[in-house]
């Protein structure tokens, strides 16, 4: 199994950046596919981005090209690098773990989640 703690949301006027991270415990974290997720209010939690063990990425199309997703198997860590944010995407963010061997882009692939951070775009 593996526990995760997300960091670094915060406030940020449209067009700032800000990043996220994921701190992982466990003794296999190399063995999971590493995502995220965001949840706004009143909508259902959302596919963001997902990275496999060996670093294939996979965003969703709200996102490409704004965000960037990256993982440091040595340091049990996953980041989501936020660019040029629109007040769209304000929402709270989870990290999540889906074991290998999943396309791991929707929420019923993940097995382990963090407790979220709040992201929030001003206009």
């Amino acid at each position: 199994q593996v526990q995760l703690a997300e960091s670094g949301g915060g406030l940020v006027q449209a067009g700032g950046s800000l990043r996220l991270s994921c701190a992982a415990s466990g003794r296999s974290f190399s063995d999971y596919i590493m995502g995220w997720f965001r949840q706004a209010p009143e909508k259902e939690r959302e596919f963001v981005a997902r990275i496999g063990w060996s670093g294939l990425t996979v965003y969703a199309d709200s996102v490409k090209g704004r965000f960037t997703i990256a993982r440091d198997n040595a340091k049990n860590t996953v980041s989501l690098q936020m660019n040029s944010l629109k007040p769209e995407d304000t929402a709270v963010y989870y990290c999540a773990a889906a074991p290998l061997g999943r396309q791991a882009v929707h929420v019923y692939a993940y097995d382990y989640w963090g407790q979220g951070t709040q992201v929030t775009v001003s206009s």
